[in-house]
């Protein structure tokens, strides 16, 4: 059996997601499409709409045939990172291809940038160091000191959209790792990934989908935009846990900690640098409210998505000691299968049976006890019996579809 592999979220699945897939399967003829997935927190420090048990029915319904998580100290992580550490674990899944959206859908331009970033890696790092002491955040230097060499070499990939970002990370992880997975890209359809927008068109993003579904509760307005099973199970989501998981739901947690934690303990926080815990606790001693704390701590050289990761690694009380200096797996958690996708992991077993692993009661290991760290923290909002319900279920067997 030869796989496909996909880097997902699925936060719902929705019809691009569907178009993806379908592309990535028809362009590679394989046998499989293998998923990497996000678990219950996402790379932009977001939890997800509904926990992974959700999303991944929604994945093997519409016709992913194995799903693994891609663990939380590696998915709530800076692009780069969140990308080698799933190329690492689609690589040892043995996939042939990593197929991912792109704006143009050409690999060239991918492969191209890499050796001439590699090229003036020193040029481009000290022109970073110049825009951050001009007050820029990290991602923002980097862009910048890429405009400036671009102009040299206009036929670089242009890197100001996400699906290209996290496509040329991918690229980047199997060139400098030197792994046998070969890279192929997608031409992304419809909406942007970052369009807030619905469209005419029946291809919305997620970010349009979420915030039309968390306006109001109701899914009737976006169903066409949702294959018919997605729009099942976020019904039954609905009915059953009666919430969406939003970071409104979880402020107020985030503000106890702000509020009762020592400054030795808040700067003992993943990613908590340059005395930014201060800014944290002044800015919610008078917020009410997420958005209005954002608002207030968010600056150029502190992004919205860097301050949520910020604020999920605080909720999760992640400090430096629980990030591994490695992004190669130490196991792979598989949350569901097809047929197809089990007989793919027998084939498995002989090489990497020590890896696969299906019921993580037996297991001990410091960065699956995080995730279920993760599992209970996501579950927390959720009515009391929900939340028993949801935290017997990450002991549990995958789900089979």
């Amino acid at each position: 059996m030869k796989a496909a592999g996909l880097v997902v979220e699925y936060n719902p699945f929705h019809n691009g997601h569907q178009y993806h897939l379908d592309q990535s399967l028809a362009r590679t003829k394989a046998d499989i499409a293998v998923g990497v997935m996000s678990g219950n927190f996402l790379q932009r420090g977001e939890p997800a709409l509904v926990n992974k048990w959700a999303r991944t029915k929604m994945a093997l319904k519409a016709g992913v045939d194995l799903i693994v998580e891609l663990p939380f100290v590696h998915a709530v992580q800076k692009a780069e990172y969140f990308s080698e550490a799933a190329i690492l674990l689609l690589e040892e899944l043995q996939c042939e291809w990593v197929c991912f959206g792109s704006e143009k859908g050409e690999i060239e331009p991918f492969t191209n940038t890499y050796a001439l970033l590699a090229e003036h890696a020193d040029l481009i790092d000290q022109q970073a160091k110049t825009f951050m002491n001009a007050g820029h955040s990290y991602p923002k230097a980097m862009a910048l000191a890429y405009a400036e060499l671009k102009k040299n070499y206009p036929d670089m990939l242009t890197l100001d959209q996400p699906n290209n970002i996290l496509g040329f990370h991918y690229v980047s992880a199997i060139l400098k790792n030197k792994l046998s997975i070969k890279p192929i890209t997608i031409q992304r359809t419809g909406s942007g990934y970052h369009d807030a927008a619905l469209p005419k068109d029946s291809i919305a993003s997620a970010t349009a989908i979420r915030k039309e579904i968390t306006a109001d509760g109701s899914l009737k307005d976006v169903a066409r935009f949702l294959p018919g099973a997605s729009y099942d199970v976020l019904r039954d989501y609905q009915e059953e846990m009666r919430l969406w998981h939003t970071w409104d739901l979880y402020w107020p947690y985030v503000k106890l900690k702000l509020l009762t934690t020592s400054p030795s303990a808040l700067k003992d926080i993943y990613e908590m640098k340059e005395g930014l815990e201060n800014r944290l606790v002044t800015a919610a001693q008078t917020s009410a409210t997420f958005l209005e704390f954002m608002q207030k701590v968010k600056t150029k050289r502190y992004t919205w998505t860097r301050l949520q990761r910020l604020l999920t690694y605080l909720l999760m009380n992640i400090t430096n000691d629980d990030i591994p200096h490695t992004l190669k797996p130490t196991y792979i958690r598989v949350l569901g299968f097809s047929q197809k996708g089990r007989e793919y992991m027998q084939s498995l077993k002989k090489e990497k049976g020590h890896l696969l692993l299906t019921r993580p009661a037996a297991a001990n290991d410091p960065i699956l006890s995080i995730e279920q760290r993760a599992a209970n923290v996501h579950a927390s909002i959720l009515p009391a019996e929900m939340w028993q319900k949801v935290q017997k279920r990450e002991y549990q067997p995958p789900v089979i579809i």
